[in-house]
């Protein structure tokens, strides 16, 4: 096998929900030591991305620690189920915000629902924010988000808006959002470079909040990264596409080989 393009493949265990819980257990530990042990292990293979790189860096506190060493800003971040620590980081803050690690399970109905980024109040926390962690940020003055997909040696880049300035942009109607492409600056894509190879990413969806035009690195405040970001939806998706073919074809790394021949 030459490549391979994992993205969000069903979980093991939803196959065998129907069995007996014991069963099923089993069922899922076969199937993910069996064949994922085969697919993580394919020799030669490239892949967009290895399993146990997107392992790596699903976690959100890994992504802003990263940011941080490659010379990004990053919002001041607080992780904590401490009620004190939060009323003290938002004392230090005009406003908080509060956003999930990651996305909301699926209910009993097996739909899937958010929680989007949202403006907290410290006086509304009680005691029971002792009974898991959770990540603050301090909200950010943008002017705008940008979700900048970089795949391979490629990046591509779109300002994004939302008509009614939400706070967050997902929480909408994506087909009444506003696209512009936008150019990254250069520090800005060599630390994103950097980012993806530290992990052994070929490919992550980048979001970052501007305080400004856009022009100038100080202006760019990284967010997040997924490594399995969603990218269909976007203006230059088939661009994108693209990209994805070229790596998956192994045509990139040609061309980059022809391109260092003398």
């Amino acid at each position: 096998m030459a490549a391979v393009y994992y993205r969000r493949p069903t979980p093991y265990a939803a196959r065998f929900r129907q069995l007996p819980p014991q069963q099923r257990d089993f069922c899922v530990a076969e199937a993910r030591h069996g064949l994922g042990g085969v697919l993580n292990h394919l020799h030669g293979a490239t892949y967009v991305n290895h399993p146990a790189a997107v392992t790596r860096a699903d976690f959100k506190p890994a992504q802003l620690a990263r940011f941080s060493e490659l010379g990004l800003t990053i919002p001041p971040t607080l992780v904590t189920n401490d009620v004190e620590r939060v009323r003290k980081f938002a004392a230090e803050h005009e406003h908080i915000i509060y956003k999930p690690f990651r996305g909301l399970p699926a209910g009993e109905d097996g739909h899937a629902g958010a929680i989007w980024a949202q403006r907290v109040n410290p006086d509304d926390f009680d005691d029971s924010l002792a009974v898991t962690a959770h990540l603050f940020q301090a909200e950010i003055p943008k002017t705008g988000d940008v979700r900048v997909s970089a795949v391979g040696t490629k990046v591509f880049a779109q300002r994004i808006a939302a008509p009614d300035g939400a706070l967050d942009w997902r929480r909408g109607d994506w087909d009444d959002l506003i696209h512009a492409p936008i150019t990254v600056p250069p520090l800005i894509e060599a630390a994103l470079h950097s980012y993806l190879a530290s992990f052994g990413l070929v490919f992550g969806c980048f979001d970052f909040a501007l305080t400004g035009d856009g022009d100038a690195p100080e202006h760019w405040t990284a967010i997040e990264c997924n490594p399995n970001g969603q990218w269909g939806w976007l203006p230059d998706a088939p661009a994108i596409t693209e990209a994805f073919a070229d790596i998956l074809s192994r045509k990139e790394a040609a061309d980059h080989d022809d391109a260092r021949r003398p």
